[in-house]
């Protein structure tokens, strides 16, 4: 179990001035509940995006379960103050009790999240959703020992780059400011010879709009909800990985409520996990759709010469995943690999 010396706050600035403002005036929080009637499931994404989506799907399903005795609601685009970085901790400490989590931004928990995005490993849903299979244990074994519980997954489609003229070949990747999500392609893509930005999807359309950077590694899925065509007019279908969100819980809060209760919350995710697999097998040809209509050029596929390069780029990233990740990554991987060989 890993052991964190330190912390950054979980509470956004306005949230601990707010919180030590009510301990000043000496209300008595220790006598609260681990929760209160209702609780909050906190989303960096638009309600629009297929995590949110996923998301609100769970909700109805508990809503269902439980004939509405169990009361959860979903807050969208970052509107408790919490990113994808934030919700590890402030789930750990019940600042909010569900999150649905970028898995990639907790790599510096646990380098196990960032399995997801290795480069070009998983690059379809059949695979990734393989490999998310074979690995989920390890996962629920970080946030178990974090007082969380893993509920289910809600994939993206593969990642692709967002630019303002065609990124298809080494060349035209020379030097571009682009935003990636995590370590995984900030090295993969400087290894190609990029400038990559590492960014928290909140702060992405504000980059563009000041020329922060001027492209972003991420899927048509997320360019499209973020409106990328007022800024950018190409999505390059480079296939980088199918990355993960999790979606995870508190066990405080779970184990307060009734023991049908929790059956039925873990009923919910099982079946929205199989909701989400779905669903991401038939967004990428919708959202191909709406690309179009706004006049963003598709090169899908990209050229073959290009796709290699890239692929040799990202070899020293997953190199380095598994030295760092130790046993669990030879494992993970080789049981991924001889899966695919049959």
């Amino acid at each position: 179990m890993p052991t964190y010396l330190s912390r950054p706050n979980v509470l956004p600035s306005s949230l601990r001035t707010a919180t030590l403002s009510l301990l000043t005036l000496g209300l008595a929080a220790a006598s609260l509940p681990a929760y209160s009637a209702g609780m909050d499931f906190s989303n960096e994404y638009n309600a629009n995006s297929i995590h949110a989506q996923g998301d609100a799907w769970f909700i109805d399903r508990v809503e269902t379960l439980t004939d509405g005795d169990v009361d959860i609601t979903l807050h969208t685009g970052a509107a408790l103050g919490f990113r994808s970085g934030d919700h590890f901790y402030a789930v750990t400490d019940n600042a909010v009790q569900i999150a649905d989590t970028l898995s990639g931004s907790l790599g510096g928990i646990d380098p196990i999240f960032l399995l997801s995005s290795l480069p070009f490993l998983a690059d379809d849903a059949e695979s990734a959703h393989r490999l998310y299979e074979i690995a989920r244990p390890e996962y629920a074994k970080v946030f178990e020992a974090n007082d969380q519980i893993l509920l289910y997954a809600s994939p993206w489609p593969a990642s692709g780059i967002w630019s303002k003229e065609p990124v298809t070949s080494m060349e035209t990747l020379e030097g571009l400011k682009i935003r990636s999500y995590d370590r995984n392609g900030t090295a993969t893509l400087m290894n190609a010879g990029a400038s990559p930005v590492k960014l928290s999807w909140a702060d992405v359309v504000p980059q563009l709009a000041t020329g922060g950077i001027e492209a972003v590694l991420t899927s048509a899925e997320a360019g499209a909800n973020g409106n990328f065509w007022e800024h950018l007019s190409d999505f390059n279908a480079i296939q980088y990985a199918m990355p993960l969100n999790m979606v995870h819980m508190n066990r405080d809060a779970f184990e307060a409520l009734s023991e049908e209760e929790q059956q039925a919350v873990l009923q919910a995710a099982k079946e929205t996990d199989a909701h989400n697999w779905e669903v991401v097998k038939e967004r990428v040809a919708e959202n191909y759709v709406q690309l179009e209509e706004n006049g963003v050029a598709i090169h899908d596929p990209v050229p073959t010469d290009f796709q290699q390069n890239l692929e040799e780029a990202a070899q020293p990233v997953i190199n380095d995943w598994v030295e760092s990740t130790g046993e669990r990554a030879t494992r993970i991987l080789e049981e991924f690999h001889q899966e695919s060989d049959q």
